[in-house]
């Protein structure tokens, strides 16, 4: 590619919404309790001075007809299921954490991943096989010289504070769901004997596969298993050389996962999933190419996908070609430098809502916390946390993305079937899910001004009264 992801988020926050004003950009989100009256349509927003909080439940009316101005949503059209929502565990983020002093490390770990009102209720999150870009330096669990028995290998860099974390996550939420992806080989495997751009080799595959496994079992022994791994992040690019990268030509990522990958976890009796791809949806030729490669179906049982390039609409001609595979969102994230950093929520609300439309079972944001300026990475760049947590002072600011995830992550739980929704108004976006309790969920986003919107369940209306630049969760029984 002849951008970075680094340069593309720079013009995807170019021209977003309005900013609020500076008193309503709270440090801390105040959330208030929510309700669960029987027969009434409880309301969560995030807009007009407000973050993810309760307002007045709404009522039921009967009709006919839904107007132009209407949501329908459909019960009785189910598509896939939710596996759920997070963010990444990077070297940076857990670096970040583990700076903190133990409450605070706490406390913030609470918020991510616990099931308190004031917590996300974060389920799905993604860590690194050795270093990615937000890292304090390159490395792998393998350096120096060629060593394809890999007799060196070693996790033994992650037991500093990046596995502290992750079992601290963990404790919180033991129905964590961790996926991992390298960013490069170790250098010596690769066309350039660096970790910074370059190509994999070859030779070094069936290393390279025995490589994951040792990380696996690593783990596993740590007391952190690794429920899924894709091959590469950003498959399709080198990065120009500035960061931790290898790309891999189609026919090497389908080789690998048939001939060496995934045999390696049958013969060590391995259920980690193996995801293809980890790159942008206009990618979508390659991910049906590679699933019809002979065998790549056998041990591939998903494909994940990042949104800084494409339309999140060809995941759905990735599903008519191939409806056993699972779509997962893996990679976005805020821009520090963004003056909307803080308050651009609809333009996550809105992103999330096609990713989910469009047969994702995931959200997973990228680094869910990061301090003032993005650091640590490699670059420098400018990507920014979740959360940004201040050098100095400790103190925790939100980004837009933060309570975007919120209006998901707190209300849509795992094995939520996502429903049919349609609306025809200009500036909303809409997703809704049935929990597995039978509870039916409504996130709409308003990327426009100030309105009401009916939203129509078979014979049943509610009016929903909407901010500009706005977000609303809405849930019943």
């Amino acid at each position: 590619m002849g951008n970075s992801r680094r340069d593309f988020l720079a013009l995807l926050f170019c021209g977003l919404g309005t900013a609020l004003s500076p008193e309503l950009l709270l440090t801390r989100p105040a959330w208030s309790a929510p309700r669960s009256d029987t027969g009434a349509i409880n309301v969560v927003v995030t807009g007009g001075g407000k973050r993810l909080a309760v307002a007045d439940p709404l009522v039921w009316t009967t009709g006919k007809t839904a107007s132009v101005d209407s949501i329908v949503v459909d019960p009785g059209q189910k598509f896939q299921s939710i596996l759920g929502f997070g963010g990444a565990l990077t070297d940076a983020t857990c670096s970040t954490i583990n700076g903190l002093p133990a409450d605070k490390q706490n406390a913030l770990l609470g918020r991510f991943f616990g099931s308190g009102q004031d917590s996300l209720s974060l389920n799905v999150c993604r860590t690194c096989v050795g270093a990615s870009d937000y890292s304090s330096r390159a490395y792998s669990f393998d350096d120096g010289d060629a060593d394809p028995d890999l007799k060196r290998f070693s996790i033994d860099h992650d037991r500093a504070y990046i596995l502290p974390v992750l079992k601290k996550a963990r404790a919180i939420n033991p129905d964590l769901f961790l996926f991992s992806s390298p960013w490069s080989p170790p250098g010596w495997m690769k066309s350039n004997n660096s970790m910074l751009g370059g190509n994999m080799q070859r030779r070094y595959m069936p290393s390279y596969a025995e490589y994951f496994v040792k990380f696996l079992k690593g783990y596993e022994e740590a007391g952190v298993p690794i429920q899924a791994v894709t091959v590469q992040n950003e498959v399709d690019t080198d990065q120009d050389g500035k960061m931790p990268a290898c790309a891999w030509p189609q026919e090497y990522e389908a080789d690998f996962v048939r001939h060496h990958l995934g045999p390696a976890f049958e013969k060590h009796g391995l259920k980690t999933k193996i995801w293809l791809i980890d790159h942008n949806y206009n990618l979508w030729g390659r991910a049906v190419g590679e699933l019809e490669t002979p065998d790549v179906t056998k041990y591939a049982s998903g494909i994940a996908w990042h949104g800084y390039v494409g339309d999140p609409g060809k995941m759905e001609l990735v599903h008519k070609a191939f409806p056993d595979i699972d779509m997962f969102w893996t990679e976005g994230g805020p821009d520090y430098t963004d003056k909307h950093y803080s308050d651009n929520w609809a333009w996550w609300g809105k992103s999330f809502s096609g990713t989910l439309n469009n047969w994702c079972r995931s959200i997973t944001t990228w680094n869910l916390a990061l301090d003032e300026v993005g650091k640590p990475n490699i670059g420098p760049f400018s990507c920014g946390g979740m959360v940004t947590v201040n050098s100095k002072s400790g103190e925790l600011s939100y980004s837009g993305q933060y309570y975007a995830v919120g209006h998901f992550s707190k209300y849509v739980k795992k094995g939520a079937m996502r429903l049919a929704s349609q609306s025809k108004i200009e500036g909303i976006d809409q997703v809704a899910f049935q929990n597995p309790d039978g509870q039916l969920v409504l996130v709409v986003t308003n990327g426009g001004g100030e309105r009401t919107i009916k939203v129509q369940v078979a014979d049943r209306f509610f009016d929903l009264k909407m901010a500009a630049d706005s977000m609303a969760t809405l849930y019943w029984s």
